[in-house]
């Protein structure tokens, strides 16, 4: 009997020790592990403002990022490079003073990013350096991946937004208006949108200035229902060495007042290089049949110079293409892209040097100017009015 009562009498034993040695760890350390516990899940919480270029310096930690009205002084440029997953959150204007450091100003760098402009401005002075003859420099970059959408980019001083996301991307809302460059023809060089990188979709946005839209490189790009004046249009290119673009779709925008309407234009000295699957539709990707009846299109009117030109003789307009970078699988399809031209300008011009495959124009209804030249080299073209 009393053989059968020992092992348990042991195991309560070793259970009383056990409790009497958690009695002893000292009550201080366990309020510091517990304080070490919520000051880290506090830091991934992090709301931290910015306010200055000085507070956007650390925001690794900072998961809602809230941005105030503040100017960045001359000499300085701001990136915003959040922890993964933040949103960031403008309340009021950034405002650049001028100044003499290399673009670009304002870099977003933080992936998975919600970015909410709450319709306030990025101004980049841009009429203390507009001089008629341009340069190079973007007033902001977008890198990491994420929804960049509702700011008004004011004045850019040339490119207004580089797009150099890593992953799915969507821009939308965003309004980039360089009107005040058109006062003396001051303002060059003003491109609305350069992208190079894949996965990008941009939608809804608003451009006025005086340059273009520009897709550089990348593949799966989503280019709708912008609204675009004063400028060079929606360009593919220019397409340098090295540099190949893919699967581009062009639906439902609307482009005005330009001396181009829509391009794809390939550097003459290109090699290594290629342009495959551009299509401008205007179809609403929905079942619903009132959408479908209520579709909008490709709109381009008042251009001056080309309502479409397909090229590989860039920097010319329409001279001796290069052979080193293909174009293939162009189509307008998916609805009617309207284009009415000058009196002075083309309608369609194909300048190709390496073209090929059957083009579906089926879509595309070009009116006025001078008419169209054709030298489609291996590429037919089927369809369409021009």
């Amino acid at each position: 009997m009393y053989q059968n009562i020992m092992p348990s009498l042991n195991n309560l034993i070793q259970i009383a020790a056990l409790l009497t040695a958690a009695a002893a760890i000292p009550t201080g350390f366990e309020n510091e592990l517990t304080e070490r516990a919520t000051e880290t899940d506090t830091a991934k919480r992090a709301t931290c403002t910015v306010n200055s270029v000085a507070s956007a310096a650390n925001l690794s930690g900072c998961t809602t990022v809230v941005i105030t009205a503040f100017t960045v002084p001359s000499g300085s440029t701001l990136t915003l490079a959040a922890a993964s997953g933040a949103t960031i959150t403008q309340t009021g204007d950034i405002t650049f003073a001028k100044t003499t450091s290399a673009g670009p100003l304002l870099t977003f760098s933080t992936n998975n990013v919600i970015y909410n402009g709450g319709d306030h401005k990025i101004n980049g002075n841009g009429a203390s350096y507009w001089d008629g003859q341009g340069t190079d420099g973007e007033l902001n970059r977008f890198k990491g991946y994420g929804t960049f959408e509702d700011v008004t980019i004011l004045n850019s001083p040339a490119q207004a937004i580089s797009v150099g996301t890593t992953g799915s991307t969507v821009i939308q809302g965003i309004t980039v208006d360089n009107s005040a460059g058109d006062a003396g023809a001051l303002g060059h060089n003003t491109d609305g949108f350069d992208i190079s990188a894949s996965s990008v979709t941009l939608s809804k946005n608003v451009v006025k200035n005086q340059a273009a839209l520009l897709c550089y490189s990348g593949s799966a790009i989503v280019i709708e229902d912008m609204t675009c004046s004063g400028g060079h249009g929606i360009s593919i290119g220019s397409i340098a060495t090295g540099k190949t673009v893919s699967g581009v779709k062009i639906a439902r925008n609307t482009i005005t007042n330009g001396l181009y309407g829509l391009r794809i234009k390939v550097d003459a000295d290109a090699t290594s290089a290629s342009v495959l699957g551009v299509t401008y539709e205007a179809r609403t990707p929905s079942l619903n049949f009132l959408a479908l009846l209520n579709t909008r299109r490709n709109v381009i009117s008042d251009i001056t110079e080309y309502g479409v030109l397909i090229t590989q003789s860039y920097p010319d307009n329409d001279g001796t293409p290069g052979t080193g970078a293909p174009i293939s699988g162009v189509a307008f399809t998916g609805g009617t892209t309207s284009v009415a031209v000058g009196s002075s300008a083309y309608t369609l011009v194909i300048d190709c040097g390496a073209c090929s495959g059957t083009w579906d124009f089926s879509g595309l209804h070009a009116t006025g100017g001078k008419g169209h030249i054709i030298a489609a080299n291996k590429a037919t073209i089927s369809g369409g009015t021009y």
